[in-house]
């Protein structure tokens, strides 16, 4: 019998994040997924109206062809995707791995050429700014193991985050989008961070359950070269399958200066990539209240209630500072008062300490009022 948890998932993903309409059509994108919660999303697409286009892959696949792979062979698979990604009106990516490090001994020159040919084609050239498009990771014992739960502890995780009421959630952070459109100058401070920039002029973009599952983010991004400052982010990162932790970056005029780790090299080779790897991206303060804790999935992560995160490289043209870069690395700074406190202020006004909101207007975002 299938998992009732399953068909409330898809009919989220395709009634809820993506909308779908009659004779609109659908490509879901499945990556290591069982084939029956696939099926769910068909079925559950169909009795929307929607036509369904169904591409699955391996991550053990797209390891050897990277490895192996050449500048002729990742076009010509562009090319495919190309034309598939430009006749839909919706994309669901749902993304599953028993191995979160598979794609760590990819060498960085077959990174950057993947990057630069399918990742810049298919998704940021076309998936991102043309169609209606959520992703997700699917449960798996090797993210349980991330989140330091059992399997079955995971998986209630898993379905009450990705399944709660973003609608409400949707109510709660028009304040929040507000404030930041009206907002010129950010300063955060917190241990080993003291970061200021401005973000005027640049819109701000709620995440409510209509571009990743789970979700619970405001979004924007730094007037370019006015980030100055450093900071110290308190959770792990992974890029490129290799985990880096303390990662501390240095900014002047916008740019970063000086970045370390515990795998500085790596890091540097990653924020070397192109010039905009070294300029920031997008900034984001996060609040969905049912996560709490990092465990290695950026999809997760960057939506850590009392969080923010800053982010070497590409900008969303729809929150657009002109930023351009193969990469787009989200690293976040966890701010509650177990990950050592800090502040954000808005034009010198406190609006969020020790990772609660203080502002009146934004109450509705803490924790409390959002479960």
């Amino acid at each position: 019998m299938l998992d009732p948890r399953w068909t409330k998932l898809a009919d989220v993903l395709v009634n809820y994040s993506t909308a779908m309409k009659r004779g609109e059509k659908l490509l879901i994108e499945a990556v290591d997924v069982p084939h029956e919660f696939t099926c769910e999303l068909v079925r559950t697409a169909r009795a929307a109206g929607a036509d369904p286009l169904v591409t699955l892959k391996s991550n053990r696949v797209a390891r050897a062809l990277m490895v192996h792979g050449s500048e002729q062979q990742m076009n010509l698979i562009a090319d495919a995707e190309v034309l598939r990604m430009s006749n839909v009106q919706a994309y669901i990516g749902v993304r599953g791995s028993d191995n979160i490090a598979e794609l760590s001994d990819v060498p960085p020159d077959a990174h950057k050429l993947y990057q630069n040919t399918i990742w810049k084609r298919v998704h940021q050239d076309i998936r991102v700014p043309k169609t209606r498009w959520v992703v997700l990771r699917w449960p798996h014992p090797a993210m349980a193991q991330q989140a330091g739960k059992s399997t079955e502890s995971f998986e209630d995780f898993y379905f009450n985050v990705c399944t709660m009421d973003y609608a409400k959630m949707a109510r709660a952070m028009k304040p929040l989008v507000d404030r930041m459109m009206r907002t010129d100058r950010v300063h955060i401070t917190g241990p080993g961070t003291d970061l200021a920039f401005s973000i005027k002029g640049i819109p701000a973009i709620p995440c409510d359950g209509k571009v990743n599952i789970p979700d619970g983010e405001v979004f924007t991004a730094p007037v370019s070269e006015s980030v100055n400052g450093s900071i110290q982010f308190n959770s792990r990162t992974i890029y490129q399958g290799t985990v880096h932790d303390n990662v501390r970056l240095a900014f002047k005029g916008g740019r970063i200066v000086e970045a370390t780790s515990t795998n500085s090299a790596h890091l540097n080779k990653v924020l070397d990539t192109d010039e905009g790897a070294r300029f920031i991206g997008e900034f984001a303060i996060g609040f969905n209240p049912f996560i709490t804790e990092p465990m290695l999935d950026i999809l997760f992560d960057e939506k850590i209630a009392g969080s923010f995160h800053f982010t070497p490289g590409q900008a969303y043209e729809i929150a657009d500072n002109g930023n351009r870069s193969a990469i787009h690395w989200d690293m976040v700074c966890m701010q509650d008062d177990a990950h050592g406190g800090g502040e954000i202020r808005f034009d010198n006004e406190v609006i969020r300490k020790s990772g609660r909101f203080t502002t009146p207007d934004l109450l509705g975002l803490n924790p409390e009022n959002l479960r």
